[in-house]
């Protein structure tokens, strides 16, 4: 017999249940009564906590969300030891949370979710990336002013660099590969802020 709406906590068992369907069947290949049956209750009390698959997809995605920004904030330590340092780090970081929550990176990033129709996806997602943009305004303090790209712009384009290296090399995506994606995407980030003038091009 199925158990009702009074299942201990019910709504993260469902995200629970959800994040297994996910690593079976990604974000988009199963249904809120699947959840409803992965999590032992009836599709009824399912409907007293989401109103529908995307709105548990989207709790999944805020959860994921708010333990990547605490790990981008960790990562970024204030910008300690060095600006460029902190930097590099939140790339890093990246990675690593791909590699340790992927039920939740696919939720946050390949659902089709849009964090404006769901608030407090918005608001979680927005400090995640507010850490991205301020190390990327400290580290780019040390170029002149006139030559200055926005801090929003340098952490879009290292944001979108870690997403192809995930999605290529770390899911298997773009074939074997004989180099770590830790090191691909270290490479890149260099490249790029060599480019920008933010590393000494013998570094």
């Amino acid at each position: 017999m199925k158990r009702g709406y009074h299942h201990g906590n019910l709504r993260q068992a469902l995200v629970e249940a959800a994040l297994a369907l996910i690593a079976e069947k990604g974000p988009q290949g199963f249904t809120l009564s699947e959840a409803a049956k992965a999590a032992d209750v009836t599709p009824a009390a399912v409907y007293r906590h989401f109103a529908g698959r995307d709105d548990l997809l989207a709790e999944v995605a805020r959860q994921g969300f708010d333990i990547f920004a605490a790990l981008m904030e960790y990562a970024y330590d204030a910008g300690r030891p060095t600006p460029l340092a902190a930097f590099e780090a939140t790339g890093r970081a990246y990675l690593a949370f791909a590699r340790r929550y992927p039920g939740h990176y696919q939720a946050m990033f390949e659902s089709g979710l849009q964090p404006g129709q769901h608030p407090d996806l918005a608001t979680v997602s927005s400090k995640a990336r507010a850490t991205m943009d301020r190390a990327a305004e400290h580290l780019s303090l040390a170029l002149p002013a006139d030559r200055r790209p926005p801090a929003s712009m340098i952490s879009a384009h290292v944001w979108a660099v870690s997403h192809g290296v995930v999605e290529l090399f770390l899911r298997g995506n773009g074939g074997h590969q004989p180099w770590a994606p830790e090191d691909l995407l270290e490479s890149a980030i260099g490249i790029y802020l060599r480019g920008l003038g933010l590393i000494a091009p013998d570094r």
